[in-house]
């Protein structure tokens, strides 16, 4: 079974991505910022992260750069999920070293797509 850590500060958020998730057979690991994302990450080593930007503690951003940086976990897949999406936001997360972007409100059929273009199918 395929692990998806997600780093989400909002509760509602990951209430709903782990429901959808684990419904579709996935193991989920939950943070609630990117501190408790990057030790998660080092922990469970998982396929793929879902990753908020803005959260206390430390952001996205600051803890995608300590992941990319770190031998043991840079080859996990991670997906940026923000409520930015003004013209060039995209761009600046991809370039800063997201493999993926998604826009808040998650669409959930994206939502599936994109984990299976990541990860493959889910594995019964």
């Amino acid at each position: 079974m395929h692990k998806i850590l997600v780093v989400e500060d909002n509760e509602r958020s990951r209430t709903l991505l782990r429901e959808v998730l684990t419904s579709d057979g996935y193991e989920v690991i939950e943070a609630r910022n990117g501190d408790e994302g990057l030790k998660a990450a080092k922990e469970h080593n998982p396929a793929l992260i879902l990753m908020d930007i803005q959260m206390p503690v430390m952001e996205g951003l600051a803890c995608l750069k300590q992941i990319r940086e770190n031998v043991e976990i840079r080859h996990i897949k991670i997906v940026a999920l923000t409520s930015f999406a003004m013209k060039g936001d995209r761009d600046k997360f991809m370039k800063a070293g997201f493999d993926g972007y998604m826009t808040k409100p998650i669409d959930i059929d994206q939502l599936t797509e994109s984990i299976n273009g990541f990860i493959g199918k889910r594995e019964m």
